[in-house]
């Protein structure tokens, strides 16, 4: 068994400014999947076009976040937010039927003091979601995300996260496992990975701390990540969520780290 990965285009190829033109990078390259963060500044036509003259499958987008240069980043554990989230989760399906992407990051939102409130709504919203998704047969995403990057993320704790996946009790709730976010906030790579597989839905790497690529100076040993996570059995994708410390092609030669790995 192979390790499947998709190429972030949010993150990826930002050489051409128009993620539209980054779907024939990504192709060009070898890859033949893609994930992206937030499409919604494109018409579905736009994107439905880009992707199949590439020849690429979908795997992963994101909710709409909502006015990321005003602190917003998402909606789903904001209590008087919740007809934007509801709105959010409705675009974002329409994008993913569209697109035919079965996998939704839901974005939880910024709350620096958090309180049983934003508790109570997160995990209501979650219920909501996980309904529509499930008629829909998407999975959605809850993911952590570290304090250092994102100060006041009310998602932050992988504990937390496991929790909630087992209180919403739907298939189409699972984790987003960025061992990324994962190294920065627990470390402990092998038995955490272990411990999480069971819930995990979708993986995204990226060296730590700096945010490049897996074979960049850092505190993770990617090679033996991915030896873990094929001896495993994971057979989900992994998304290429890191920022190119130069070029995004003369970066790629990581990937032949993915090669023996038996």
């Amino acid at each position: 068994m192979s390790l499947k990965i998709c190429a972030n285009l949010s993150f990826m190829f930002t050489e051409a400014s128009s993620l539209l033109e980054r779907y024939v990078l990504a192709k060009q390259c070898g890859f033949s999947a893609v994930e992206c963060g937030f499409p919604y500044e494109y018409s579905i036509n736009e994107l439905q076009q880009s992707k199949e003259s590439a020849q690429l499958e979908q795997i992963l987008i994101n909710v709409y976040p909502g006015n990321i240069s005003s602190g917003e980043l998402g909606f789903a554990a904001i209590p008087d937010k919740v007809t934007e989230f509801r709105n959010s989760i409705q675009l974002a399906v329409t994008y993913a039927k569209a697109l035919n992407c079965s996998r939704i990051h839901v974005m939880a939102g910024i709350v620096h003091s958090p309180t049983t409130e934003n508790d109570d709504v997160y995990l209501t919203n979650l219920k909501y979601a996980s309904e529509l998704f499930e008629k829909e047969n998407i999975t959605g995403l809850i993911e952590p995300i570290n304090p250092h990057l994102v100060p006041g993320y009310y998602l932050n704790d992988y504990k937390k996260a496991v929790s909630i996946i087992k209180e919403v009790n739907s298939p189409s709730i699972k984790l987003m496992l960025d061992l990324f976010h994962l190294q920065m906030i627990t470390g402990n790579l092998t038995n955490n990975i272990k411990n999480l597989l069971p819930y995990t839905g979708h993986i995204q790497i990226a060296q730590a701390p700096h945010r490049h690529e897996p074979d960049s100076v850092g505190e993770v040993n990617y090679k033996y990540v991915f030896g873990l996570l094929k001896q495993l059995n994971y057979d989900g994708w992994i998304g290429t969520e890191y920022t190119p410390a130069a070029d995004t092609k003369s970066g790629l030669k990581w990937m032949d780290m993915l090669k023996n790995l038996d």
